[in-house]
Formats: structure tokens, C-alpha cells, sequence
């Protein structure tokens, strides 16, 4: 599937910023066998007295820009077009659950990729007790568990836009079985993790259509977030959304993947401010 993304992040000031450092991954990724990026663009205004392009340590593209004069607004806007490949996964060829560890008790790989990296707590998801035995009721081939656990949040949890922050941490979004994707996603890798499966978090974007009989609304979309879980030597990584009880296909288009939020988040930074500041999004995927 062929797509046009078109990406708009506006922060205000109420008073002006003096000085600003911001890290960005904003734009999808080129990734082999799973989506091709045919062009991307990335715009800032004010334009920054410094901007340097790189490739993070998990191979995710990224932008470090530097705001030297005062400013009261800044906009990011990104536009590319991409084509996504895969259609989620085949035949289930993932070894039984505890055979797990000893297939990762083998592996001598630290490379950006290994699944090493996405076993032990990261600084934003760390093991809750509560989650790691609602994952334990899961059984069978370790794609089987991702799925089930996959499922069951999906049932057990709210999409609740309200009752989280970007800085709620899986444990609180649990206990009130509420939040938002990114609350969905962390509370699945904390799970997976917690009985012996490495996963991770992938940030990007996700077509979504109107209701049967109503136009599609510009900007109506938004970043989104799913989990990669990596299901033995023969299986692989998969990626499963429980906000939407599905396998990742050809609606979701990737922009980064780390151990945790921290690892993708799509603006970070810092600026020499006081106030408020306030931030509008608009996110447009459109079929071509």
C-alpha cells in the first residue's frame, strides 16, 4: 500500500523561549521488507541556527536542531511518501514459551537489533508484579502468548484520552485499566518482559478510516504506538497493536522502535522558557 503522510506538531509559547535544543523523529523509516520510503521532508519554523541529521543507536533517523533567537511558536512539519510491504505474519513458527530462554541464553548478537537490548527494565517500563501475572495467565508458542496478552488488554482496558499523561507509568494505567496507546503499549511490553519475552516499542502512524457514510476529516489522524515482540531464532520479531486487537499490517507505517518511549519519542528537548506552553497536532495518511 501506497501512502501520503503529512505531519504537523505546533507547541506555543506564553512567553517567548529564549534558547531551545530539540531531538526529532518524526519522519518514517526506511525499513527492508517492511516499507519503503519513496521521499520525506522535514520543515521547522523559525528555521534553527543548528540541524544536524543521524541514525540513533537502534537505527532510527533523527534531527538535533538548535533555536538560538527568542521565538513563541515553533512548528514541525514532515511530509513523505511511503510504501508499506508487509501484511503481518505467517505460519506461527515460535518455539513453546519455555523454551524461550535458552534460545536467548544462545544469542552472542548486541547489535542495534538483538533482542537482548529488550529483556531487562528500561527507564520508562520496569517490572510491576501485578502485570507480569495477568501476562503468566497466556500459554502456548511465544507468538501465541504476544497475541493472547495482545488480546486480553484490548478487552480489559479503556481508551480513555483523559486519564493519562505522557508520563504515566504503566503500573498507574494498569490499576485503572485506562489510557491511551502509548499506556496500552508499555503495559504489553511490561507484561511480555516480566515472563521472559524481549519486546519493545514502535512509534509511527496508523490509517484510520471514517464511519461508513461520513467524509474523512484532514488532520483527523495521530501518532500512534504498538509493540515488536521477538518470538524465538525462527519467528523473529512481530509487532501487535492491543489498542486495536490486531497484528501490525498494512495500516501501520513505523517511524522509530526502541526499548520504551523515551527511545522514540517523536519532539524532545529542552528550552530556556517560563509559562505554559501548548501543543496542537494534525496527522494526515492518506491511500494513494
Amino acid at each position: 500500500m501506497l501512502y501520503q503522510v503529512r505531519l504537523s506538531i505546533t507547541y506555543d509559547y506564553d512567553s517567548p523561549a529564549m534558547a531551545g535544543r530539540h531531538l526529532l523523529r518524526l519522519l518514517p523509516a526506511h525499513i527492508p521488507g517492511v516499507q519503503t520510503v519513496r521521499q520525506s521532508a522535514l520543515a521547522i519554523s523559525p528555521r534553527p541556527s543548528e540541524r544536524a541529521e543521524f541514525t540513533d543507536f537502534f537505527g532510527n533517523a533523527a534531527t538535533a536542531i538548535a533555536l538560538a533567537a527568542d521565538h513563541s511558536r515553533i512548528v514541525f512539519t514532515g511530509t513523505a511518501v511511503v510504501e508499506r510491504l508487509a501484511m503481518g505474519p505467517g505460519i506461527d513458527t515460535s518455539p513453546p514459551l519455555e523454551a524461550l530462554a535458552a534460545e536467548l541464553a544462545a544469542l552472542r548478537d548486541l547489535g542495534p537489533d538483538s533482542p537482548l537490548h529488550f529483556i531487562a527494565d528500561s527507564p520508562r517500563i520496569a517490572a510491576v508484579e501485578a502485570i507480569t501475572a495477568y501476562a503468566a495467565q497466556q500459554a502456548g508458542s511465544v507468538r501465541a502468548v504476544v497475541e493472547g496478552l495482545g488480546h486480553a488488554l484490548h478487552r480489559d482496558m479503556s481508551f480513555d484520552a483523559r486519564a493519562t499523561t505522557v508520563d504515566t507509568l504503566p503500573a498507574e494505567s494498569f490499576a485503572a485499566r485506562r489510557g491511551v496507546c502509548q499506556d496500552f503499549a508499555q503495559i504489553m511490553i511490561a507484561g511480555l518482559r516480566g515472563i521472559g519475552i524481549p519486546a519493545g516499542y514502535v512509534s509511527g502512524f496508523l490509517r484510520t478510516l471514517p464511519p461508513a457514510g461520513q467524509a474523512r476529516l484532514e488532520g483527523a489522524d495521530a501518532m500512534h504506538a504498538w509493540v515488536r515482540a521477538w518470538c524465538g531464532a525462527a519467528e523473529g520479531w512481530v509487532e501487535f497493536d492491543p489498542t486495536n486487537d490486531c497484528f501490525a499490517a498494512q495500516d501501520h507505517i513505523a517511524v522509530a522502535h526502541g526499548r520504551d518511549y523515551g527511545d522514540v519519542a517523536p519532539v524532545a528537548g529542552v528550552l530556556r522558557i517560563s509559562g505554559r506552553q501548548r501543543t496542537v497536532q494534525a496527522v494526515d495518511v492518506i491511500a494513494l
